[in-house]
């Protein structure tokens, strides 16, 4: 039951907020359900376990690779030479990358990566790993 509008010159006693919790709720809602559809650039790797790890606000470069030692910037193949290239052409003093290597890379080609990133300038780097919490 609705309460009587009020007349003139008389004071509020009481606002309905069950309209505003409505809209919150459903807010909330779609922020979760889209939460959950947002897009990684890596490439969907079985990443090695940790417990610690950290993420970065700017957008790093995502490197990826793979179990037999190809190389991925941001999700397309590419070769030792044009991963250098397109570090080359976007780092900067603020650049970071996010290396995801599969568990079974061997360590030569991820060292690598790191020494190409380094070698480039870009000095601020993280290995992706997949949450202990979050394995089956």
């Amino acid at each position: 039951m609705s309460a009587p509008a009020p007349r003139s010159g008389e004071l509020i006693h009481g606002i309905n907020v069950t309209p505003l919790v409505d809209v919150v709720l459903v807010l909330l809602i779609v922020l979760m359900v889209t939460a959950s559809y947002t897009v990684s650039r890596a490439l969907p790797l079985e990443l090695p376990k940790a417990s610690t790890g950290e993420s970065n606000a700017k957008s790093p470069l995502a490197i990826s690779v793979d179990a037999a030692g190809a190389l991925y910037l941001d999700g397309k193949v590419l070769t030792t030479e044009e991963l250098r290239q397109q570090v080359r052409g976007r780092a900067s003093k603020d650049t970071s990358a996010v290396i995801a290597a599969d568990g079974a890379t061997e360590h030569r080609a991820v060292v690598g990566v790191i020494d190409l990133l380094r070698r480039e300038g870009v000095t601020r780097f993280a290995i992706n790993v997949a949450s202990e919490d979050l394995a089956p």
